[in-house]
């Protein structure tokens, strides 16, 4: 598996197609995924990637606070990294409605469905999505809102094509497209898109794409994302990864711009506020979760880092 991939897999997403839409031209509808299109598949997720594979025809994807339209073709497929709202269409300028009101749950638990449009020109296009209980994760974060892939053009071409026509399939057959063989499907979408954008950034450009798409630091941080609570250090992770540890700190902090054992620090940091968040667990047992061999040092972590004890920051959470 590839850095890449051990990396977005540490995200643990669940991913699934809620939606099969038919319109006809001219059409025009507002869209951003909600928890009860997931509800299917998984409790309320804290972060959500939507994407739309078009199966025939075209669509214009515009972003609600964005400029400009992005044409998106059969065979090609768009995913929105934070799940912005935005509007499908036929032709720029139309009217838009909102998707919502216009599903039809499906039949005997079937796929909902949208059957819209003027009667010209069609387009099919199926919706889904992968959704995450991690609040916040630096991957998402430095992608830009959309990114377009077009199958032929991925790395794993043969796998989602097969996949994509495995769903159609199922789904034109009235039949529910296997949720595992969606899931893996939704995840490789992502890790392609992902790859195909970081693909196109400068050789000289620092950064955490630049990260990932380095066998080693991609790998180092596949490892700390999977396993932040483990004992690591500078000298473990590069044992790890299969370099010195005087290379593998360089390269680190020449592509992240941080210490290897810092950007640990931090990201164990932003876990812990994520369950303090949650308020179900006590200061110990998060400190344990994310790596802290005591309380007492976690506590003096965390308020080295946002300036005050975790407890109180829960509270202050709480309070707001």
């Amino acid at each position: 598996m590839d850095p890449l991939s051990e990396l977005v897999g540490s995200v643990r997403f669940t991913g699934g197609l809620f939606l099969d839409a038919y319109f006809t031209a001219p059409w025009c509808v507002t869209s951003q995924i909600t928890a009860e299109d997931c509800r299917p598949f998984m409790a309320a997720p804290a972060q959500i990637i939507a994407y739309h594979v078009v199966i025939e025809g075209r669509l214009l994807l515009a972003l609600q606070d964005g400029d400009g339209c992005l044409e998106v073709n059969a065979g090609e497929i768009v995913l929105l990294p934070r799940n912005d709202n935005h509007t499908l269409a036929s032709a720029p300028g139309l009217q838009a409605v909102s998707a919502d009101e216009l599903i039809k749950p499906a039949p005997e638990g079937g796929l909902a469905r949208i059957v819209h449009g003027g009667g010209g020109e069609a387009t099919h296009l199926v919706c889904g999505f992968l959704g995450s209980e991690q609040v916040r994760n630096p991957l998402i974060s430095t992608l830009p809102p959309v990114l377009k892939l077009g199958v032929r053009q991925a790395t794993s071409r043969d796998w989602i094509e097969a996949s994509v026509r495995f769903a159609a399939r199922a789904l034109t057959e009235g039949r529910f497209a296997s949720s595992e063989v969606i899931c893996r499907v939704s995840e490789l979408l992502f890790v392609e898109a992902v790859r195909a954008y970081a693909a196109t950034l400068p050789e000289d450009q620092s950064g955490w794409l630049r990260g990932v798409r380095d066998p080693y630091v991609g790998r180092a941080l596949a490892l700390l994302h999977s396993r932040p609570n483990e004992p690591w250090t500078a000298e473990t992770i590069a044992r790890e990864v299969g370099l010195s540890r005087s290379a593998f700190n360089d390269r680190f902090a020449a592509l992240i711009g941080l210490a290897p054992i810092r950007y640990l620090t931090l990201w164990r940091l932003q876990l812990a506020r994520e369950k303090l968040r949650e308020g179900r667990a006590t200061i110990a047992q998060i400190a344990h979760a994310v790596g802290y061999e005591s309380e007492v040092a976690f506590n003096r972590a965390f308020k080295r880092e946002f300036g005050q004890p975790p407890a109180r920051w829960r509270r202050a959470q709480s309070a707001g």
